[in-house]
């Protein structure tokens, strides 16, 4: 009888997770006998869950809002990232213990490597642009290539601020009226806030203090193509979606699960990009 090992998006809701149609095209594509599916999983059960996910009879899952920080805190073992950032998105069992990772920040790394190769290779200073979940992992992927400082500017200046105590003096917080300030220091300008996300409010930021060789990027990707993409483009500037954010994070929970590590190819960017567009 063949061992099927069996993963899954967990968290509240996961409905609209694309993660299964990512798992699931690697699985087919490989032969690999495994299945990934969705496991919703209410605020007052988390810590039942995850505390003893053997019971799930999954091999491991993905993690998603609201439950990040709380099966962080369960883990027996976490990776460099998480450990950096509190919160893990993929777990698995290692004889009984259970083990987290952040794989938000590889996904970042992996996304610009792919579409910008050798983006890293001059250092300076990067603007991030918000201070959540995707804006702590994006900051430690940075750090971790070696750019500072590392401007966090958020509406909020206090949840930029928990940000740079939290990784300290490279990291630097900004109210957002400051964006202009920092903006021509900047090799790298990422977006993690809604803002120019379908059915949000545009990000009306003025470009025209950002250096014409520094690259832009953006976390959402719907739409495709952000206003703040589109606005770097014409300016002359080296500019990435955020959908190769989301197919590389996947990669190493893949590994960890099923025991091979896929790649990101076009046919799925296109598998997504056309489901993309019938949710339309």
């Amino acid at each position: 009888m063949t061992d099927l090992r069996r993963s899954a998006i967990t968290g509240w809701p996961v409905a609209q997770s694309r993660s299964p149609l990512i798992q699931g095209y690697w699985l087919k594509k490989h032969g690999i006998a495994g299945d990934y599916g969705r496991v919703a999983v209410a605020p007052e059960d988390a810590e039942r869950f995850y505390r003893d996910l053997a019971a799930s009879g999954l091999t491991g899952c993905n993690v998603t809002v609201p439950h990040k920080e709380l099966a962080a805190s369960l883990c027996d073992w976490l990776d460099p990232a998480a450990t950096a950032m509190g919160a893990v998105n993929t777990l698995w069992l290692d004889n009984g213990r259970l083990c987290g990772a952040n794989t938000d920040g590889l996904g970042f790394l992996g996304n610009l490597d792919e579409a910008a190769p050798g983006w890293d290779k001059t250092k300076g200073a990067a603007v991030v642009l918000g201070a959540g979940g995707a804006a702590r992992a994006i900051v430690w992927a940075l750090l971790s290539r070696g750019f500072a400082p590392v401007h966090v500017i958020n509406r909020t200046e206090e949840k930029a601020k928990a940000i740079a105590d939290h990784f300290g003096r490279d990291v630097v917080a900004h109210a957002w009226d400051k964006l202009g300030t920092v903006l021509g220091q900047a090799r790298v300008l990422v977006n993690t806030t809604s803002l120019g996300m379908m059915g949000k409010p545009a990000l009306d930021i003025d470009l025209s203090g950002l250096p014409q060789d520094a690259l832009v990027t953006d976390a959402v990707y719907v739409p495709l193509e952000t206003g703040l993409l589109r606005a770097a483009r014409a300016r002359g500037n080296i500019a990435v979606d955020g959908l190769g954010m989301l197919l590389h994070q996947a990669v190493n929970g893949f590994e960890r699960w099923f025991g091979f590590r896929p790649e990101v190819d076009a046919e799925l960017r296109n598998l997504i990009l056309a489901d993309l567009d019938a949710a339309k």
